[in-house]
């Protein structure tokens, strides 16, 4: 205890006196501001930089000549500052031209990526982006589009010049309030249009020799992959290889997400680590079999550079996307503490990494593969550190030792990314566990030694044995994720929680994990109070989308849907954050609706609500306002009839606030806009003001309620 009252009566001493322990705080320090940063409600100018920089450096100068006692609390908020101008700075480096407008037309551009959409259409991300009768300010530095329709004009590759006629569009915003937000994220991809093509895509130009070099490889190892093992596995074992998932298809993917295996399809710490390691071991014991050369080298830096260099190149040969580049950044922190003679697996260098890749790419902290790939290091560092001493696995047999290493390491970042996963998916895997267990073993000795000899043995033509052993090992695991993901009770629905629940129990557990001495066992609180929030989280009565066209109604069913097609990622996204798994069809055949079609009706919390839609929706406008008290119409009102006091939701108040939340209440129905914030990502989009509508209230007001707020 006397350590415990020194802490609560004397922090500034406590935390002084705890210096050598602190650097693991660091970029959680950083990540809250970052997380801050992001969290603001409108972007900020030029005056709040000036003054966050003010802040920085009076208080960079007073750490360095203040006392002593103080300097932890001064390095806390250097670093707190640090994070909110790196995401400023990297904001406004990445801010490019976002497509303010409906486009029908042809477009030209370079392939840069080639993947699948949801509907499993292939398709196609461009750059050096050419739009028919836009000036070229307007006209987005990336446009990515999906091929519908007969495509057999072109076979795509990365550095090819195309045309196509495409509909185009700016990136959409979140499905409702506090959703998923692809907007943001294609900001910071400096994607500024997305569509679809259903008229044939052709080739105007062959890549230019030297161009998109390490692309075009990447699709020729595909190809050449693809052509010796045949089928899923052999596009399985091409995206292992150089990150091109064109070749999967999207009932593979959904196998390895239902078994919570698709972590090793994307090429991240897992992949990077298992290539490293191999590497690193092969070489540095390889180097023993030669006694001239190993006594007269350090094998063991010597095998850590060559590592660097390996996991380098495939850090290229995949793509160099944001997990890839994670991973890569945090194996090579951990190689380079082996060239310093430092312990590679630490809680200082996972900080170290952590550090690197948010003043980086501030934004990564706002992806799941950042918080479950930092999470699962974590909880591996600390988990096997809290075992040293206790566990003496060099007295197991080595089978045992390896057992009891891969169950208790798979059964850590299972615990430590599950609440990570499920917060962002809607799921929980039920036999995660047992998947991994019986696929990541053959992953981590069969698949990737197989993929870098592969690699090593390609120039002598003398791949196929290697490749061989790649498609029993990837066989494998679609089996493994197949027959997982067909049981039942494989998938879990979960609701969505508030957004404050990750970072508070991300900050309790970090508490627990960093402090010492048993002031850390209060980080419990948070963990349990994140838990429980979570726990009585409450989802939206009436979810609206953004054309009107499809609502739907939280009933003791669940929640029901006005209409069987429509909006269909809107509501699969609203179905999945109430934690439901069903489809669309079904959810549509649930009670909670009367009328037709065109005409739905319904009662929330004593109002009579009205949706109307198509053709016959003017015409039917007038009797719905005498009958209801609320009328959702999914038009713009033109010299439309006298409406008196008709309370109304239509395309011209949807267009201020995007997709809405109603929530009844004592004083009357909440109505939360989607469009509550005006940051760089939201283009000309305004904000929009949440607003309470009463049975007294006129259409008038409810429109000046959520007039835009005029930008900073």
């Amino acid at each position: 205890m006397g350590r415990l009252g020194l802490i609560v009566g004397r922090p500034f001493h406590a935390l002084a006196a705890a210096r050598g322990l602190l650097f693991p705080w660091v970029p959680v320090l950083i990540a809250l501001g970052v997380g801050l940063w992001f969290a603001l409600p409108s972007e900020p100018g030029p005056l709040f930089y000036t003054v966050v920089v003010v802040i920085f450096l009076t208080t960079f100068g007073f750490s360095h000549y203040g006392p002593d006692v103080l300097r932890p609390v001064m390095i806390a908020v250097i670093c707190l500052l640090l994070g909110i101008l790196a995401a400023g700075i990297r904001a406004h480096t990445l801010a490019a031209p976002v497509l303010s407008f409906r486009y029908y037309g042809p477009v030209e551009g370079r392939i840069v990526v080639i993947d699948r959409s949801q509907s499993d259409k292939v398709r196609l991300t461009l750059d050096q982006v050419v739009l028919s009768n836009t000036n070229p300010g307007r006209v987005p530095k990336r446009v990515r589009v999906s091929l519908h329709g007969d495509q057999q004009y072109l076979q795509p590759e990365p550095g090819q010049i195309i045309l196509v006629t495409a509909h185009l569009a700016a990136p959409d915003g979140p499905v409702e309030p506090g959703g998923f937000d692809f907007r943001r994220m294609a900001f910071f991809d400096q994607l500024g249009a997305v569509g679809y093509a259903r008229m044939p895509a052709l080739l105007l130009l062959p890549p230019k020799p030297g161009e998109q070099v390490i692309n075009r490889l990447r699709a020729r190892i595909r190809h050449g992959v693809e052509a010796q093992i045949a089928g899923d596995p052999g596009a399985f074992a091409a995206a292992l290889m150089t990150g091109d998932r064109a070749g999967i298809g999207q009932e593979v993917v959904e196998d390895l997400r239902r078994s919570n295996l698709s972590h090793l399809l994307a090429i991240s710490g897992l992949h990077m680590g298992l290539l490293a390691g191999f590497v690193f071991s092969a070489l540095r014991y390889g180097f023993a079999l030669f006694p001239a050369l190993a006594l007269r080298v350090n094998s063991k830096k010597l095998a850590a550079i060559i590592a660097i260099g390996a996991s380098w190149f495939y850090l290229l040969l995949s793509g160099g996307n944001v997990a890839t580049e994670r991973a890569f950044v945090m194996v090579a922190v951990m190689l380079v503490a082996v060239l310093f003679d430092r312990r590679a697996l630490s809680l200082r260098s996972v900080a170290m990494a952590a550090m690197i890749l948010l003043l980086a790419q501030p934004e990564s902290l706002m992806e799941p593969g950042f918080q479950m790939s930092f999470a699962a290091t974590v909880a591996l560092v600390a988990g096997f550190a809290a075992l040293r001493g206790r566990v003496q696995t060099h007295r197991m047999p080595w089978w045992a030792s390896a057992i009891f290493t891969l169950v208790f390491s798979s059964f850590l970042a299972g615990l430590a990314t599950a609440p990570v996963a499920a917060a962002h998916f809607n799921r929980v895997a039920g036999y995660g566990l047992l998947a991994n267990l019986l696929a990541v073993p053959v992953m981590g000795f069969a698949v990737m030694p197989a993929a870098v000899l592969s690699g090593v043995l390609a120039p002598l033509g003398l791949e196929g044995s290697a490749l061989w052993v790649m498609q029993q090992g990837t066989t494998w695991i679609l089996y493994v994720a197949n027959m997982v993901a067909g049981w039942e009770g494989s998938v879990r629905a979960v609701i969505s929680p508030p957004a404050i629940v990750l970072p508070v129990m991300a900050l309790g557990a970090l508490w627990v994990i960093l402090w010492r001495g048993p002031v850390r066992a209060l980080g419990a609180f948070p963990v349990v109070a994140a838990f429980a929030i979570w726990a009585t989280a409450e989802r939206p009565q009436l979810l609206i989308s953004a054309d009107a066209g499809i609502i739907g109604l939280q009933t003791v069913e669940g929640r029901a849907i006005s209409a069987e097609k429509g909006a269909g990622f809107a509501v699969r996204q609203w179905l999945e954050n109430d934690g439901d798994m069903v489809l669309q069809e079904e959810a549509a055949a649930r009670e909670g609706f009367l009328g037709v079609r065109t005409a739905r009706s319904f009662d929330l919390a004593g109002w009579k609500i009205v949706q109307l839609k198509g053709k016959s929706a003017p015409a039917a406008l007038l009797q719905a306002c005498a009958q209801a008290d609320l009328v959702i119409f999914a038009a713009k009102i033109e010299n439309g009839p006298e409406l008196g006091d008709c309370q109304m939701i239509d395309l011209d108040l949807l267009a201020k606030t995007g997709p809405v939340a109603i929530s009844p209440k004592s004083d009357g129905l909440h109505l939360t806009p989607t469009r509550n914030a005006q940051r760089l990502w939201s283009g000309w989009q305004r904000a929009a003001a949440p607003i309470v509508l009463r049975k007294s209230t006129r259409t008038e007001s409810i429109k000046a309620a959520v007039a835009p707020q005029k930008a900073p």
